[in-house]
């Protein structure tokens, strides 16, 4: 009899490396990881949900990294701060501030001149800030959210399915 080797999905122990910045000593596991960075965005969506945002105050660095807290700061307590290091992608470390803010206020432009649709705006926001690629990790999930932002709170526009049925 040989060994069972089986992979079952989830079970991937975290790398030290990626444990670093882990605020919960009994998340083990990539499923683990998973279930409390979910139930930390689902808490950001409902203090979102129960807001009203201007624009003047969404297209700012200091909300975009607030948004990110909100959805990742009872996990990381890099949550919210921009990453210190190079990843092969994204800026440069650097250059992650002058960037986000280009980028910001391109967004203020777009709106204030009409120049695309509410749509449009949304996801060449998103395009960009997860090129950006701002944060350790979580760039993709938090990209999305400040999309459906822009177009529930500036547009009163649906949010986006982001592929799901609904």
């Amino acid at each position: 009899m040989g060994l069972d080797l089986k992979y079952n999905d989830g079970q991937t122990p975290i790398d030290d490396n990626e444990r670093e910045g882990l605020l919960i000593s009994t998340i083990t596991t990539m499923v683990d990881l998973d279930e409390f960075e979910q139930k930390n965005i689902e808490d950001a969506i409902v203090w979102i949900s129960g807001k009203k945002f201007t624009q003047k105050e969404i297209f700012t660095e200091a909300f975009v990294k607030r948004v990110h807290k909100r959805m990742y700061g009872n996990v990381w307590n890099w949550a919210g701060e921009f990453r210190k290091t190079n990843k092969n992608i994204g800026v440069d470390k650097y250059e992650i501030a002058v960037e986000l803010n280009k980028l910001l206020n391109d967004s203020t432009y777009w709106v204030d001149q009409q120049t695309f649709s509410p749509e449009e705006t949304a996801l060449r926001f998103k395009h960009r800030l997860v090129s950006i690629h701002c944060f350790p990790n979580g760039n993709g999930r938090h990209s999305r959210l400040m999309a459906d932002i822009i177009i529930a709170k500036l547009y009163n526009l649906p949010e986006f399915s982001w592929g799901q049925k609904i």
